[in-house]
């Protein structure tokens, strides 16, 4: 196994990496909607979903490309913004459309309105 680590995501807020290779798995941890420029968290869920989606990205440009990420699990705490949040996920993932599971949850780490974690290929 290899750890990847992007300045381009947060810093992990616990004892685990941002990423993790396995063979030709990269495994990336859930990401919360954190601007790892300014450390902020973000709430609004659209921008919400556009910040962990753009860490998730971060983490997979380190060994892969966003058009290798194949499946994403996302945990949303108002499982009515899921509308709001597809909209976001349907600009990001253009061409390639991963697999996904969407999650409705009580709480979040930090008071996050979401968390995003992905799986991509590495070729």
């Amino acid at each position: 196994m290899k750890e990847v680590f992007t300045d381009k995501a947060p810093a992990a807020v616990g004892p685990y990496s941002q990423g993790i290779v396995g063979g030709n798995v990269l495994y990336i941890s859930g990401q919360l909607p954190i601007n790892p420029q300014t450390g902020e968290l973000i709430t609004d869920i659209k921008a919400a979903a556009r910040q962990a989606l753009k860490n998730i990205i971060a983490i997979a440009e380190t060994v892969s490309s966003k058009d290798k990420i194949v499946r994403t699990t996302v945990y949303i705490k108002n499982i009515s913004d899921f509308s709001l949040v597809n909209e976001v996920y349907a600009e990001i993932f253009t061409d390639t459309k991963p697999s996904r599971v969407c999650v409705g949850v009580d709480a979040l780490p930090k008071g996050a309105p979401l968390e995003i974690e992905a799986i991509a290929i590495i070729e």
